[in-house]
């Protein structure tokens, strides 16, 4: 790790868990489930568990104080509280100035579906919600999140499925390294629509009752909607402008596998490469990790393919582990920046979030952790976020100590 490590300055997150920083650590510390029956969306197949932010498009509208009949998106919405949560926690309220080189990058892959599919016949017979063609895109979203604090010089959209935040993160982090930005919020956003529901339907991957992340019974996942974002800089130009960092990201990690289209490989290859890669640049070996949030879809081949890969990396002695998916459903585009949130709340709390449905382990698998668990210093943390077509990747946090504060080499 550099002595002028990238630091997290601010964080904004709305779920199924939470609609603020607040009230997701009550969740985890309480290992409350937000996933429940489907609410918002209008869907016939209401069979299936989701974890919904427990917000209307119209209650959101109103605590943005967004004038009623403006074009939005559900996943422009929440990326707009997030990002609003963010920039407060970052103390960047007071910031109206582009020459402080700001960065947003926002990972989506549903974009502004929700209305495209809502108004899709329309856009074929008149004129009247012709204003939502435009918010369809990935890069709309992103547009529209940022528009509400005018403040970046560049805005970005990853759209690598299930890692796309994780990867907003790594490429914010590496234009920090490369000094392109002084400052990047990074993360992602992803409301559920019908598409996206009946999608991982056709795959056969959506479970029927609450997912089991790591069970032996598991029989898919609950798909989940949200947003979080992540404030990075380097730790020199926090203490310039006076802020308190709150972690280090130490390390990150990309690979891909290319095993399948949707499929992760048996032996877990893109996993554990992202996840050596992550250990290699913060500098550590694995004994120091103290806990995984996993990637924990659920699915019978995520976590199954997960599990080899910590078992190559870590051996007979893997780390506490949880898939915080149990609580949140699986966010997907935004599940990389909602994870990460949560595990840096782990390590400022020093609590081992739970995986929640666990009851039965696979045949040499691993037992997660069940219930939230205090521990006495959770120093290193990995978070991991794998997306279909193998693109796999991995964060790896370290708390912020009196050490580091100092300004020497960590």
């Amino acid at each position: 790790m550099t002595e002028d490590p990238i630091v997290i300055t601010g964080y904004g997150i709305i779920s199924a868990s939470g609609n603020d920083v607040p009230s997701t650590l009550s969740s985890i510390c309480e290992g409350r489930s937000g996933i429940g029956p489907i609410h918002y969306l209008q869907t016939s197949h209401t069979e299936f568990p989701v974890g919904e932010v427990k917000m209307s498009n119209e209650e959101m509208e109103a605590r943005l104080k967004i004038k009623p009949g403006t074009a939005t998106t559900r996943t422009a919405l929440m990326g707009m509280i997030a990002l609003d949560e963010a920039i407060a926690s970052a103390g960047m309220s007071q910031i109206s100035d582009r020459q402080q080189r700001i960065a947003f990058i926002s990972g989506t892959t549903v974009g502004g579906m929700d209305r495209s599919e809502q108004h899709y016949l329309d856009f074929l017979t008149g004129d009247n919600f012709r204003q939502y063609i435009s918010t369809h895109d990935c890069g709309a979203c992103s547009t529209m999140i940022a528009s509400r604090h005018d403040i970046f010089s560049f805005i970005g959209t990853p759209s690598t499925a299930c890692s796309s935040a994780a990867n907003a993160i790594i490429s914010g982090a590496n234009m920090l390294l490369t000094s392109q930005c002084g400052i990047v919020i990074a993360g992602g956003s992803e409301c559920i629509t019908k598409f996206h529901l009946n999608g991982f339907n056709t795959l056969m991957i959506l479970d029927r009752e609450e997912c089991r992340p790591f069970d032996a019974s598991r029989a898919g996942l609950n798909l989940g909607e949200g947003a979080a974002y992540l404030v990075m800089e380097r730790m020199s130009d926090a203490r310039r402008r006076g802020a308190t960092p709150l972690a280090i990201l130490a390390g990150w990690g990309n690979a891909c596998d290319a095993f399948h289209q949707t499929a992760s490989s048996d032996n877990g290859e893109g996993a554990y490469r992202a996840m050596k890669q992550a250990l290699k640049r913060a500098g550590i070996t694995p004994d120091k990790i103290g806990y995984v949030n996993a990637h924990g879809t659920g699915t019978p081949n995520n976590d199954l393919s997960e599990t080899h890969a910590m078992q190559r990396l870590f051996g007979t002695s893997v780390p506490p582990v949880s898939s915080t998916k149990s609580s949140t459903g699986h966010t997907t585009s935004a599940s990389g920046s909602i994870e990460s949130v949560i595990t840096i709340l782990a390590m400022r709390h020093n609590i081992l979030p739970a995986n929640r449905g666990f009851m039965t382990p696979i045949d040499n698998g691993i037992t997660p952790v069940l219930t939230p668990t205090k521990v006495d210093n959770l120093e290193y943390a990995l978070c991991n976020s794998f997306g279909f077509g193998g693109n796999d990747s991995s964060l790896l946090f370290k708390k912020i100590s009196e050490y580091d504060m100092e300004g020497q080499k960590s």
